[in-house]
């Protein structure tokens, strides 16, 4: 079993994800937020890059039938409906509901990584079925960190070694050196998660705007057992179906 890792979404290139089965991390807090809505009920989500991209698809679906969802520098941008806040993301509000989804981190890479084999949502709150799920596929894996902006998180490459030393625990095989950088990384603070997400840079930003609260739900591990999966543009609970 082959793994590759990335710290960025802006690593990845052309046909670089065919055939492999990709989990793609937002901690803080895009991948959180999903299986949230998700496991509160929601349709579906679609992820889109931009807000732009958001309003446009808004119009051709109708107004009346979506929830337009996503922050811009932490903030719920202005005139949508909901941010990325997972407190947010309560059943009554978005039971039933198609959610179009817009993130400066995380949506955007779910899009990059739509070319892979078979796409699901990974963080803490939702590792075991992730991970089993992946396991169970018997293919190469890619392993895709949001980042913040282009740059490199330590929240994401924490719980990508996470990840890493899990799978390579139940199937050995060879890992590229981010990989291999990241178990390392998830080694040394596997024992306080939530110290990971209140000492990392946009933890402290994310603290700045008072959502000290979501750092404490995102370090949950396996909280949320929920499968995120990507389908034909559109993020669904998985079954076994599907």
């Amino acid at each position: 079993m082959k793994i590759d890792l990335f710290f960025t979404s802006d690593e990845l290139r052309e046909n670089i994800l065919a055939d492999k089965a990709v989990i793609v991390i937002d901690v803080l807090r895009a991948s959180v937020t999903i299986a949230q809505a998700l496991y509160n009920g929601c349709k579906d989500i679609i992820p889109v890059e931009s807000a732009e991209r958001a309003l446009d698809l808004m119009q051709k679906i109708g107004r009346q039938f979506v929830l337009l969802c996503g922050e811009r520098d932490g903030q719920k941008i202005e005139g949508f409906d909901l941010g990325n806040s997972p407190f947010e993301y309560t059943e009554p509000v978005i039971r039933d509901k198609t959610l179009i989804f817009a993130t400066t981190n995380g949506s955007k890479a779910i899009v990059k990584a739509a070319s892979g084999d078979k796409v699901v949502i990974g963080s803490f709150v939702n590792f075991k079925e992730v991970a089993e799920l992946v396991l169970n596929l018997n293919k190469e894996i890619a392993i895709v960190c949001s980042g913040k902006e282009g740059k490199f998180s330590l929240e994401d490459a924490v719980c990508g070694g996470m990840f890493v030393h899990k799978l390579q625990e139940q199937k050995k095989g060879d890992s590229n050196d981010a990989a291999q950088a990241a178990a390392v990384l998830y080694q040394k603070h596997k024992d306080n998660l939530l110290k990971v997400l209140e000492t990392c840079e946009h933890g402290k930003f994310l603290t700045s705007l008072g959502f000290e609260k979501d750092l404490a739900f995102c370090s949950q591990l396996n909280s949320l057992p929920v499968l995120p999966i990507l389908e034909n543009g559109r993020i669904i609970k998985y079954t076994a179906l599907t």
